[in-house]
Order: structure tokens, then sequence, then C-alpha cells
């Protein structure tokens, strides 16, 4: 995880609906509106881009662009 320090903490959809928190041991926690811990499951940063597999084998991917975070046809901010 070459990158992984720099993309650390909550990214979030402009409407706050997604949070995406990226913790430090290379796993994922993602709440979804009211449900908190929607999805779980690691991940690995190459780069500027970001690979996803939740806990029950889905996988995904992303890019880290101008630190903006572009997954799955989401838009993602670093919260403040």
């Amino acid at each position: 995880m070459d990158n992984a320090n720099k993309y650390l903490g909550m990214w979030v959809t402009k409407d706050g609906y997604i949070r995406h928190e990226l913790l430090p041991n290379g796993r994922y926690d993602e709440a979804r509106g009211n449900k908190k811990s929607a999805y779980q499951g690691s991940y690995i940063i190459t780069g500027d881009h970001i690979d996803y597999k939740d806990d029950t084998g889905f996988t995904a991917d992303g890019d880290f662009r101008d630190d903006i975070l572009y997954h799955a046809g989401m838009v993602l901010y670093r919260e403040q």
C-alpha cells in the first residue's frame, strides 16, 4: 500500500449518504444513509488506484484524482 497513508480517512459523497472510511490496517468500513457498516472489507492502494474486496467476496475499484475518489460511478470527497 504505497499511498495508503495519503488516502486514509473518511470519504463521502456530496450528499453525505455514502461514507467510506479507509482504515490504516488495510480495511474499510462503508456506511449508507443511517446504516453504519453496511459493507466492510479490505482494500489495496497501488499508486492512485484502489481495489476493494468486501467480506462477502464482492470486488470493486476506484481511482483518486485531485483529492477526489471516483469509485463505481460515485464521486467521494475527503471529509474535512
